[in-house]
């Protein structure tokens, strides 16, 4: 049986994975192929308005640019198209060019718009996030020449960044790996030594590095980097990830993020299934589950849609922001994949619908950033920005469609 019971319509699966298909090289992709590439200073451009308007001065971050090439790495992976490959070597070049520290390594924060550093300290997210790309992009092209790179910021990150004493790691250093009180990651972040934020998106380095390099101590490090979410960072009494901590993992903060508590619960099981321990997996599977449910049950409208956050004291954030909605599709299908319970798969079809009724723009291409609870888009957002990419909703529809894939063969099967 190839129908998707339950959900409305009796939508074909097939039908599906054709519309995700659609929306990742066409709304997505296309837009970034189109519109994104600076032209005049090399790279990619630092800010698009959401009018389409670019700020030919704005800086350059670098997340955008990792995330990019993570992006368009993947899409050669599965595609095999020449173009993608060329928009991922036109990033790894920026990142190269113009990011990497050649006296201290790493990667700088920020650059200007001709390539010059004016945020030096080594943010571990955003050094998390190259050793990402460049391990996709080593199991897209296959070209190993990039894999030291990954290996050094892996061993810098170790070096300097991992706390010994309580485990994890520092939010951030300064431009040589020293100390720094400079520590948040945006604006909306508080200025903490540990964040639940750097730990899953340095899981998620890792567990894409080992794919393609498996050291024992790689090893171990993931390892560890699962226990310490399962330990410390998911939250026992409500299965919500905290988000802030001191050094030693006291909570600094009440806040619940939908988003990466939805994100976390497949990010988790990837981890363990790359890692390949079976007890550790058994408790992964039974946290991701957790999550998804308590998502399920607390973060989703009437709508389908994914709202941003609860602050623990009462107040709901119901505008919802394009990244939370394309994680809760995944981690929605992961639930369903983990436990075939068909309330998973009608939320992820849900949250599909709302994508496609109010986040994806289907005027000029890419996603709104954020929408009102009733679906009106905020255009006072960016389509472009340091942490405006193509990364969260790509992933999400490739990610959509393998998992779309691997449910219609059961279904058959069964």
């Amino acid at each position: 049986m190839s129908n998707v019971t339950g959900m409305q319509n009796r939508l074909d699966i097939a039908e599906w994975q054709n519309l995700l298909t659609v929306e990742v090289r066409e709304q997505i992709l296309g837009f970034w192929m189109k519109h994104a590439v600076d032209e005049k200073n090399g790279g990619f451009i630092g800010y698009m308005a959401s009018d389409g308007s670019v700020s030919e001065d704005a800086d350059k971050g670098l997340v955008l640019n990792a995330r990019i090439l993570w992006s368009f790495s993947s899409a050669y992976r599965i595609y095999k198209e020449a173009p993608y490959l060329e928009m991922a070597e036109r990033a790894l070049d920026a990142l190269r060019e113009h990011f990497h520290d050649q006296e201290h390594g790493g990667l700088y924060w920020m650059v200007d718009k001709d390539g010059k550093p004016v945020q030096t300290k080594k943010q571990v997210y955003g050094q998390a996030f190259v050793i990402y790309a460049l391990a996709e992009y080593v199991r897209a092209a296959g070209k190993q020449d990039v894999l030291p790179w990954a290996e050094e910021i892996y061993r810098l990150l170790e070096k300097h960044a991992f706390d010994p004493v309580h485990l994890g790691y520092i939010e951030a250093l300064a431009q040589n790996w020293q100390e720094t009180d400079d520590l948040s990651l945006s604006g909306k972040d508080l200025n903490e030594r540990k964040s639940m934020n750097t730990h899953l998106h340095v899981l998620e380095a890792y567990t894409n590095l080992y794919r393609v390099w498996k050291p024992e101590g790689l090893r171990d490090k993931l390892k560890t980097l699962i226990e310490l979410h399962l330990n410390y960072i998911i939250d026992p009494q409500n299965y919500h990830f905290k988000l802030f901590f001191d050094d030693a993992w006291s909570t600094k903060s009440r806040y619940i993020s939908y988003g990466h508590d939805i994100e976390g619960s497949w990010l988790l099981w990837e981890a363990a299934e790359v890692l390949g321990d079976k007890a550790l997996e058994e408790r992964v599977r039974e946290a991701a589950i957790q999550m998804a449910h308590a998502t399920l049950a607390e973060g989703v409208d009437e709508d389908g849609g994914l709202y941003n956050e609860y602050d623990g004291d009462g107040h709901l954030d119901a505008t919802k922001d394009w990244w939370p909605q394309a994680e809760a599709m995944v981690g929605f299908l992961n639930a369903y994949e983990l436990t075939r319970e068909q309330q998973y798969l009608d939320a992820a079809w849900g949250n599909w619908r709302f994508i496609t009724s109010f986040i994806s723009n289907k005027e000029t291409g890419e996603w709104h950033w954020q929408v009102s609870r009733e679906g009106a888009a905020d255009e006072s957002y960016p389509k472009i920005d340091p942490w405006k990419c193509p990364y969260h909703n790509s992933r999400a529809c490739f990610e959509a469609i393998e998992r779309l894939e691997r449910i219609k063969v059961n279904a058959i099967n069964n």
